[in-house]
């Protein structure tokens, strides 16, 4: 039997637009300001610290029709009519959409010395009002924020029926495409490098110790730096850890494991990412990447000493977990949930405190944005480029995570650097392409080398003596290859007696950590982490060319 459909209850008692139509069809919006009319509207409790937007303002400067007719919108919206949008969506709306486009609008009425009304809102005006941004000083990605915001509520008024739309031709009401490339132009945040993550991770753990030794009450400092290690560690944004509920753990079918649950308000929908935790609870069928050990303990703790304060708090954040008691004069002693505003506060402090510092000696900017893009592309670096599990590990899809998170890495930048001073040098030597990969690592000369067969058209394939070969070159790259061809030769002891092993292949093994590892060590040109990683890896998974039983045998047999 298929699932129940559930209706969701709406508010409808709220104050429609009052419009007629005149003899011409034209929209006749009735906003005589009486006593009774109250312009300001009320968010309540959001993401965002806006709590009410007023409209006073643009009323008795010849827009009263169109201010009215915002306003209603707003509350519209608000009640969950015409769209579903979240509460801080429209707070976003009223300043980033209803205050330029209104500020736009009564300027031209006192410009022209002329009253308008909905109906006078064509493609003329937005013109105009694409030039007053394009005028007022704000880059393009914020006009763009700006005229989105505008259109989303003018749209509304289109599909009511107050706003004759044109949808195509040259007088479409709204423009295609105002902003060209304006995407291009915004500057995301960047993900901290390798060294500003180590010292904020110690900076941050070491500050948010005292939650664990401390009985009282935490401070919103406190509650905010534990705030930092579940964002640094899970990658989350900022909203979805914000409202954390006081059952935002649950059991996973793998022991010592936990999900955190996180709610998405855009889409409706959760996000769980799993953490290792000692936990005997009840186990359900889940399974998604898992992040570091102390992060359910952390999260357990927090759960602990906000437990009491949840019985205190408002009923609107009855349901919070970062919540602390109030040490401001204003409303000391009063149960307070954690805010974006608390949030930067505590990061100020942090940078002060522990004096962490950019690459350029400024104080390092961190945010729970530049936290994600660190966490994504530390997955991405710790997962060898699987760009799915990556997606998988972020909440996001494969196509958003490539475009909008992954940058090059610190070694990738200097793999490039190597690589366009290699290029330049080969093509001023007229030796283009002399670095070709083999199975061994790279050779400058693969034709012409010193084991080389030295035939018209015939490459070397003599890969026994390439540590011996002058033209024998190995980069951070080939360490993958040099390790799968040296497990192959220590597998072969087993092929043949001990003292045949010695003569013909002992010494690749020997010549492989001496002339090429620790030499590379030596000079700083290889690191001793990749180069055990790269040794594991070949170990477990060698390359498809040393595979094979028998390469060897054909190797050593003359078939070269």
């Amino acid at each position: 039997m298929g699932k129940r459909k559930i209706f969701v209850k709406t508010d409808l008692i709220v104050p429609q637009v009052d419009h007629a139509r005149d003899n011409d069809g034209r929209v006749i919006v009735s906003a005589a300001i009486t006593p009774e009319h109250n312009p300001v509207v009320t968010f309540g409790r959001n993401a965002t610290s806006r709590r009410s937007f007023d409209f006073l303002a643009w009323y008795g400067v010849g827009i009263d029709p169109i201010t009215f007719a915002f306003q209603r919108q707003i509350e519209r919206f608000l009640a969950k009519q015409d769209a579903e949008v979240e509460v801080s969506t429209v707070t976003n709306y009223c300043w980033d959409g209803a205050a330029p486009f209104l500020r736009y609008l009564a300027l031209s009425s006192a410009g022209r010395a002329k009253h308008f009304d909905v109906s006078d809102i064509d493609r003329t005006t937005i013109d105009g009002y694409l030039r007053f941004l394009a005028d007022g000083g704000w880059l393009t990605p914020d006009q763009r924020r700006k005229y989105v915001a505008t259109k989303a509520i003018l749209k509304a008024l289109c599909r009511r029926g107050l706003i004759r739309e044109i949808s195509a031709g040259d007088d479409a009401t709204f423009p295609v495409n105002p902003f060209p490339g304006a995407k291009k132009q915004a500057k995301g945040e960047t993900p901290l490098t390798k060294d500003q993550r180590k010292a904020f991770s110690v900076a941050v753990k070491t500050a948010v110790m005292p939650l664990f030794i401390d009985e009282n009450d935490p401070s919103a400092d406190l509650i905010s730096y534990a705030y930092l290690v579940v964002a640094l560690h899970t990658g989350r944004n900022t909203t979805p850890l914000l409202e954390m509920s006081p059952n935002c753990l649950r059991p996973h079918p793998k022991s010592g494991t936990m999900f955190l649950v996180l709610h998405k308000r855009r889409g409706h929908n959760t996000s769980k990412i799993a953490l290792r935790a000692d936990t005997g609870r009840q186990k359900i069928h889940e399974s998604l990447p898992t992040v570091r050990p102390t992060v359910a303990a952390l999260i357990e703790r927090v759960l602990q000493l906000s437990a009491q304060l949840r019985a205190e708090a408002p009923l609107d954040i009855a349901d919070r977990v970062w919540l602390y008691r109030s040490r401001r004069l204003q409303t000391f002693g009063k149960v307070e949930a954690l805010s974006a505003n608390c949030l930067n506060v505590a990061i100020s402090n942090l940078v002060r405190d522990y004096q962490l510092q950019d690459t350029d000696g400024k104080p390092l900017r961190i945010n729970v944005s530049r936290l994600r893009k660190t966490f994504v592309n530390r997955v991405y670096e710790i997962l060898d480029g699987d760009v799915a599990s990556t997606a998988a590990a972020a909440g996001n899809t494969a196509g958003v995570v490539r475009e909008n998170y992954l940058q090059p890495g610190e070694e990738a930048l200097k793999n490039w650097r190597f690589m366009g001073e290699a290029l330049v040098q080969e093509l001023l030597t007229s030796t283009l392409g002399s670095t070709e990969k083999t199975p061994v690592g790279r050779c400058s000369d693969p034709r012409n080398g010193d084991y080389a067969p030295k035939r018209e058209g015939a490459v070397c394939m003599n890969f026994l003596n390439c540590l011996r070969c002058r033209n024998y070159v190995v980069t951070g790259d080939d360490l993958y290859r040099l390790f799968s061809f040296y497990w192959r030769v220590l597998r072969e002891r087993s092929t043949m007696g001990k003292r045949r092993w010695k003569a013909q292949f002992a010494h690749i093994a020997r010549l492989i950590e001496s002339d090429v590892v620790q030499a590379g060590l030596d000079k700083g040109i290889f690191k001793n982490d990749v180069i055990e990683a790269e040794r594991r890896r070949a170990h477990h998974d060698p390359h498809p060319f040393w595979r094979s039983e028998t390469v060897m045998a054909d190797l050593h047999g003359g078939l070269v």
